[in-house]
């Protein structure tokens, strides 16, 4: 499908919910999962390489190539708010899907040039302003506001994230620590294409779609008490994300000088480390989903706050093994057991959080709604990359503590907002369908 035939069909989709299903859900889930999946494989395929390509080829040092590494995921966290007003008004959430694509891919590719740094992660961050928050606000209008399965399919929607990331370390990790950065660079860039050939190809599942300057004309603001709780459920991201991101910054650094990474012969690479966390989402997400539905579930804040203090017990873990080991390296056991316990938490608070955004949009604004979330990670991002400024001049045991203290006062905020989002997301459920 090219874009003369996307033309009339751009931005807000109707709801495509007599379509035929796909394990139980609409099909379109199965083509928005699997075009994230590639498209995570390329972000965290880069990611993975890129402080060690910044440290090691380009001899950056570590203070600077964590603010690089900062800013840079700040910054792609950043322009989905522009793109996302973009996609809502005037290129519609297909078109800027498929534009943002090709252009990430395209800054994939740059990577492969040592002297194209900065254009490339500028490149890359521009494109993912559109792509971003135009793929997962499709969601939404592919069930009917009361469909029961609408909240959980973003867990499953994070699993193609997170199946993309488990792959990406693996191929992209294995390339550019083995036979070149430039290898696992280029093959981040392949995937992006991947992405875009299964998101063009499967249009015929996603809903039909409206004009955008129709939509936005008619479409209703967001009411003061809905905005004040997005908005401190952002401030309190935030504050969770100052650890949470730490995982491709300063864990990754640890995980390269303090654990000890042999397995008999061989030596684990470091990199593979990171495909633990999106290896135990595919794997975690049906057991919780499962819990969810024999027990009663809870409302969105109170999953939100246990998975940040869930997430302070694993920074815990580190920051006793750091202690205990002092100078010496600590068994890679160890660092497996934090995955497990921080991807636990991860799966209570990220995919509940894109949900409720996204839930919460007014009609003709969901792409620019969900970039609401996504500035959240921005501005964590920004402060993970502060934050990970530390790491060379504080002992290691205490600067997990400073992670599991952020997470725990991420829970705390969390928790002061139930009430009230209980109560949004009630009076949001109990609209017409005509007003959202």
């Amino acid at each position: 499908m090219g874009f003369g035939s996307l033309a009339d069909s751009m931005s807000e989709p109707t709801r495509a919910v007599s379509q035929p299903s796909w394990f139980g859900q609409p099909r379109g889930l199965t083509i928005l999962f699997l075009t994230e999946m590639w498209e995570q494989f390329s972000y965290y395929g880069m990611r993975a390489l890129l402080v060690y390509y910044m440290t090691r080829q380009l001899m950056i040092s570590q203070e600077k190539a964590s603010l690089i590494y900062g800013a840079y995921t700040a910054t792609s966290f950043l322009t989905p708010i522009f793109g996302g007003i973009i996609a809502d008004r005037w290129l519609g959430n297909r078109r800027a899907v498929i534009v943002g694509g090709t252009i990430m891919a395209i800054g994939h590719f740059l990577m492969t040039f040592d002297s194209l740094l900065y254009v490339a992660l500028a490149t890359i961050a521009l494109g993912n302003g559109l792509f971003l928050p135009s793929l997962p606000s499709q969601i939404n209008d592919l069930y009917e506001p009361q469909d029961s399965r609408r909240a959980r399919a973003y867990n499953i929607y994070y699993v193609g994230i997170n199946l993309g990331g488990f792959l990406a370390p693996l191929v992209c990790g294995t390339l550019g620590e083995f036979y070149g950065w430039h290898w696992g660079f280029a093959a981040a860039g392949v995937g992006m294409f991947l992405g875009l050939t299964v998101y063009i190809s499967g249009g015929k599942y996603l809903p039909t779609a409206k004009r955008p300057d129709a939509q936005a004309a008619r479409a209703p603001a967001n009411s003061k008490s809905t905005l004040i709780l997005l908005v401190g459920i952002a401030i309190a991201v935030t504050v969770f994300r100052g650890a949470y991101e730490q995982v491709g910054n300063t864990v990754a650094l640890w995980a390269e000088t303090g654990v000890d990474r042999q397995v008999g012969s061989a030596v684990i690479p470091m990199t593979w480390f990171q495909a633990l966390n999106p290896l135990l989402v595919f794997l975690m997400t049906p057991l919780l989903l499962s819990r969810w539905k024999r027990r009663t579930e809870p409302g969105a804040m109170r999953k939100m706050a246990t998975g940040a203090i869930i997430l302070a017990l694993a920074y815990s873990l580190l920051a006793g093994v750091a202690a205990w080991t002092g100078p010496g390296k600590a068994s890679w056991i160890w660092l497996a057991g934090f995955f497990v316990i921080y991807t636990w938490g991860e799966l209570h608070i990220l995919p509940t959080g894109l949900g409720l955004f996204a839930r919460l949009a007014p009609a003709g604004f969901a792409a620019t709604t969900v970039a609401a979330w996504f500035l959240a990670t921005f501005s964590g991002s920004l402060t993970a990359g502060a934050v990970g400024t530390l790491w060379s001049s504080v002992h290691h045991a205490r600067f997990f503590v400073i992670l599991a203290a952020l997470a725990a006062g991420a829970a705390g905020m969390l928790l002061t907002m139930d009430r009230s989002s209980s109560r949004i997301e009630t009076e949001h459920a109990g609209e017409p369908a005509a007003t959202r």
